[in-house]
């Protein structure tokens, strides 16, 4: 009976947080400390809530949830099919990056354990130990090159003695564990956002520039597209205006109309360009002066950028 309980109020709890709260951190935490996450949990007062559980009684609670809802919700349905390993939720409302930040400032180094998936290489120092000559046999087992130097252990070359990706073996653990050196960290480590759907941590590092930059690619591509089968948009607009602005200079050069300000700069350059330079303080359209319309055209591309 104590333990429905508790299942009844761990599913009411999740399941007001998932209707009050309009964003989350799923989290890992694999490796954490419950006096870890304890003081991540005070760290976060104020600021979001984290909810951790057994992922089949969050998948439950989040099926039966979608099955009350008249409507499909497929924002909690895709938070279920993520829902795989030691996961669990920081809800807030504010700004996520204040979370993300908590989350980097609780990372407390471990030592290796064997079996141990390494998330992090390992490599010893050539130098002292500190060691007795007692315990080369430690060093032996992993084939480490040593020397006996004032009634310690040195080892003579740097030596990589866990590699990331692979499993650590109970000769590195020991050895590690002698002599005093944690190599991995761990922490709460962000797997996914939660805001109306389920996406991956990546999207917090993208900045307005880079939408910007974005946009004005597309931007880019609809414009060549639509001068290359002659449909006028907004994109193509003023390319078509620069151009249309080209074959005015070149055709009011090539008539000797030199009545408006763009041609006459045109003019003088076709005529003099070395004057030109020296007036304008240098640019302008290429060539040696000759053709008339086709100086007419590069200056007057130049001309109506200015305008």
């Amino acid at each position: 009976m104590v333990a429905k309980a508790k299942k009844v109020a761990y599913f009411a709890h999740l399941e007001e947080a998932l209707n009050s709260y309009a964003r989350a951190c799923i989290v890992d935490f694999d490796f954490v400390g419950s006096k870890q996450v304890s003081d991540i949990r005070v760290a976060l007062r104020g600021k979001a809530e984290l909810i951790h559980g057994k992922n089949t009684m969050i998948r439950k609670c989040i099926r039966d949830m979608v099955a009350r809802e008249e409507e499909p919700r497929e924002d909690w349905e895709s938070i279920v099919n993520v829902m795989r390993g030691n996961l669990g939720f920081i809800f807030t409302n504010g700004d996520i990056n204040e979370v993300i930040e908590v989350l980097e400032e609780y990372v407390k180094p471990a030592a290796a354990k064997a079996g141990v998936i390494a998330p992090a290489s390992c490599t010893i120092p050539k130098g002292p130990t500190g060691l007795d000559p007692a315990q080369t046999s430690f060093f032996q087992a992993l084939n480490i090159a040593t020397k006996i130097n004032k009634g310690s252990i040195e080892i003579i070359n740097d030596c990589e003695v866990i590699k990331v990706g692979n499993k650590v073996g109970t000769s590195e653990a020991a050895l590690l564990t002698k002599l005093g050196v944690k190599p991995f960290e761990y922490g709460l480590r962000l797997v996914y956002i939660y805001e109306g759907g389920i996406f991956s941590p990546d999207v917090l590092k993208i900045t307005d520039a880079d939408l910007a930059a974005k946009f004005a690619e597309g931007v880019g591509f609809v414009a060549a597209l639509s001068l290359g089968v002659g449909i006028l948009t907004e994109a193509s607009l003023s390319s078509v205006i620069l151009g249309g602005f080209k074959n005015v200079c070149a055709l009011a050069l090539e008539a000797d109309f030199i009545e408006f300000p763009q041609v006459e700069k045109i003019k003088e350059f076709v005529d003099d360009p070395e004057a030109w330079c020296a007036k304008y303080g240098g640019g302008g359209g290429g060539g040696d002066g000759s053709g008339g319309s086709g100086g007419g055209s590069s200056g007057g591309g130049g001309e109506a950028g200015a305008a």
